[in-house]
């Protein structure tokens, strides 16, 4: 039931179908499998600053197991991206600039001071919270070692989350109940729909693009579903009746295809990040450096292929329709989208189950930075071919985020073809 044209797009659900399952979930999913990709510094110690939690998700297939040092890359620790004479300087100058890095014979004092006004400066236009990388808590997580998948995290503590993404940071008033919400009165989130067709453009894509990371998310843990726990072997595949549970169109009053919709706004928004932040990637001084170069020039390569086929996509989302009115009130609205989104990223630290919150914090911020990238556009537009772009500037988290993030949706956009097909044959 999940066809045809999508709101606020000029785009329809079979194009992306096509353009992403024959063309570019088989080469992104090669890329994501690079040493470059596959390693995500993360802080899963930090504590819930919204409400006192310690109830942390016992199931062992919550945990998360982080790397020990040794197994990453030398060129991924040592947090480096540079090969020729050239790059060096350019590159070392660059990271000076944005680490911070002063004198030497400046007080403790002084030099943690500036160490605040750069990670300020760096923040002003993020969308998210990011974790201090250089934390001790701070640790390597392998990510495909620890994949996402249903881990029996549910129940009140999961549905908290949500709620609180949903109640305190789509823009919603209090008295207009979301579909399917308890205590709501009107049958099919009427009073709902109304009030989001009522909204400006800005304000109804942000929830659109939170549902649709929370559709992405269930899809899934529908898709690598815990069909088998023995002693001798466990067993993951797709469970159509939690997937009906969460999709189907009577079960859900009609919930499920838009939820679905919006799971293809918010890849139809990723897609359109990879394809405007193709200059920053194209320079020659930018490596993908773990320390291997021929394989390093070869991710690079295929890196580049990937946001060519990206930019060659024919119905691109058009981000120029959003914050386009008066620039005054643009602006207001662009400083409130951002706030809600990083408080969003915050609330990923109250996630129990440390799995979860692995994979909650990574698509939160691949999200953020898709973001700060449409909203960046006249600054990339003039990054110079070589030398520092200070202007414009993305750290490997960001990077390793927003395409493991971009990932995760084209999984589930692959993934819903596989529903599809398993439905027409239990007919």
């Amino acid at each position: 039931q999940v066809t045809g044209h999508l709101d606020d797009c000029t785009c329809d659900v079979e194009t992306i179908d096509a353009f992403n399952n024959y063309k570019l979930f088989p080469r992104l999913n090669e890329l994501l499998e690079s040493d470059y990709f596959r390693y995500y510094k993360v802080n899963l110690k930090k504590p819930c600053p919204f409400w006192n939690d310690n109830s942390h998700c016992g199931i062992r297939d919550c945990a998360v197991k982080p790397c020990p040092s040794d197994e990453v890359p030398d060129g991924i620790r040592s947090g480096s991206y540079k090969y020729s004479e050239e790059a060096n300087n350019f590159e070392e100058c660059e990271e000076a600039k944005r680490l911070g890095a002063v004198d030497g014979s400046l007080s403790e004092e002084t030099q943690q001071a500036v160490l605040q006004w750069t990670r300020h400066d760096d923040s002003s236009d993020s969308f998210c919270q990011a974790d201090d990388i250089y934390s001790p808590d701070a640790e390597y997580v392998d990510l495909l070692l620890n994949p996402e998948r249903y881990t029996g995290y549910k129940g009140p503590d999961a549905w908290k989350i949500w709620n609180s993404i949903y109640e305190e940071n789509c823009f919603k008033p209090q008295n207009v109940k979301r579909p399917l919400a308890s205590g709501r009165v009107d049958n099919g989130g009427q009073t709902f729909y109304k009030w989001l067709k009522g909204v400006c453009v800005e304000k109804r894509a942000f929830y659109k693009l939170v549902s649709g990371l929370h559709a992405s998310i269930n899809i899934h843990l529908s898709a690598r579903y815990l069909l088998q726990d023995t002693w001798s072997e466990k067993k993951w595949g797709p469970n159509v009746t939690e997937f009906q549970q969460r999709f189907d169109e009577v079960l859900t009053e009609g919930e499920g295809p838009r939820r679905l919709k919006n799971l293809y706004f918010l890849y139809l928004i990723e897609l359109r990040a990879l394809s405007k932040v193709l200059p920053f990637f194209e320079r020659p001084g930018f490596q993908l450096y773990t320390g291997n170069k021929s394989h390093d020039t070869e991710m690079k390569n295929m890196l580049l292929e990937i946001l060519h086929l990206a930019k060659s996509f024919p119905l691109h989302f058009d981000e120029n329709s959003l914050f386009a009115g008066n620039k005054k009130e643009a602006a207001k609205l662009k400083e409130e989208f951002r706030l809600h989104f990083k408080n969003i990223s915050k609330i990923m630290d109250c996630v129990g189950c440390f799995k979860c919150r692995l994979w909650g914090k990574l698509q939160t911020q691949g999200l953020g930075t898709a973001l700060k990238i449409l909203f960046s556009e006249n600054l990339i537009e003039k990054i110079p071919e070589s030398g520092p772009s200070y202007g414009f500037q993305l750290t490997r988290q960001e990077i390793v985020a927003l395409f493991n993030a971009f990932g995760r949706i084209s999984t589930s956009v692959r993934e819903l073809e596989n529903f599809r097909n398993i439905l027409r044959n239990m007919r």
